[in-house]
């Protein structure tokens, strides 16, 4: 585990920082840090269903986009630190709660102690699904490491463009990267499956969603993200079409996103989708972005139960 840490490879940033002795990019060091652990409702209907989705949200980042939702976790705030054995506990009390999955929030600099973790717990009894829930900025072969362990990928594609990536996220490359990760993912898990043969839900058992946050003014990037995910994947994948975006505070260096999406922009991009022929996807209805989809961070809830 540790080597694969001491140059630190495992995002797009390739910072080469030891984690051992500095942190990276991602702002963390080689110490698991998870910030929340909890039954999340605010997913994806098959992801969350009636009992939650059993969400461990890991600190730091490697994107950091300067409109992020979980900013306080992603700039290094909120986190305990959790060895690799605690960390398979936590997945395992999960499941004891009524979790339908486990679902790995923001996990990718710290993919080789997960891997460990989930073998760990797998091996004492962990049987319900992996999700990788990610920005999409990934490494093909951080994700290499994975296969086999995780049965759902929640990837982001947030950009086509590469001059919006590098203002809002700082970086040019997001596309070069997320677009063969997702093949990757793809590759994994195969095509979407579901298991509604309990209590009536549709719960996905593997497969990939992949995510997609409508900015306010540019549904022309929208359009060519769902464009390239439709024409490369059809029907193989599900699309998750959002409007819940909401600008925070202080954003007087961005003042053409310092506002919501409006219904006229995100139905533009639904009424694009379906003239393309997307059939499987999700949209959301009425004024999401006016309700909150950030958990109380400083409310740890079952993460203490295992320190």
């Amino acid at each position: 585990m540790r080597a694969g840490l001491k140059g630190c490879v495992l995002c797009p940033r390739q910072c080469s920082i030891d984690r051992a002795h500095s942190r990276g990019y991602c702002g963390e060091s080689e110490k698991v840090r998870v910030a929340r652990a909890s039954l999340h409702m605010w997913e994806e209907p098959c992801i969350s269903g009636a009992s939650g989705s059993g969400t461990v949200f890991f600190s730091g980042c490697p994107l950091k986009c300067v409109f992020c939702q979980n900013r306080r976790i992603a700039m290094g705030g909120p986190g305990k630190e959790l060895t690799t054995a605690q960390l398979s506990q936590l997945f395992l009390l999960l499941q004891r709660k009524g979790a339908n999955n486990i679902n790995l929030v923001t996990p990718t600099h710290f993919v080789p102690q997960i891997a460990e973790a989930l073998r760990m717990s797998k091996a004492e009894g962990l049987a319900i699904p992996i999700v990788y829930n990610t920005s999409g900025y990934e490494q093909v072969e951080t994700l290499r490491m994975l296969e086999g362990l995780v049965d759902i990928y929640l990837p982001d594609l947030k950009y086509y463009s590469e001059e919006l990536s590098a203002r809002y996220s700082n970086a040019p490359d997001y596309f070069a990267y997320a677009s063969p990760a997702v093949a990757e993912m793809v590759r994994q898990v195969g095509v979407p499956l579901f298991d509604d043969s309990f209590s009536g839900e549709r719960l996905m058992k593997r497969g990939v969603i992949v995510r997609h946050m409508v900015m306010p003014g540019h549904v022309r990037d929208s359009r060519k993200v769902i464009q390239y995910l439709y024409d490369t994947y059809q029907d193989r994948i599900y699309m998750s079409i959002m409007n819940q975006y909401t600008p925070p505070e202080n954003m007087v260096d961005y003042p053409e996103i310092s506002r919501r999406v409006t219904r006229r922009e995100y139905q533009r991009v639904i009424d694009y989708a379906i003239e393309l022929g997307v059939e499987n996807a999700f949209v959301q209805e009425g004024d999401t972005a006016k309700e909150s989809f950030i958990p109380d961070f400083d409310e740890e809830m079952y993460l203490k139960e295992v320190l």
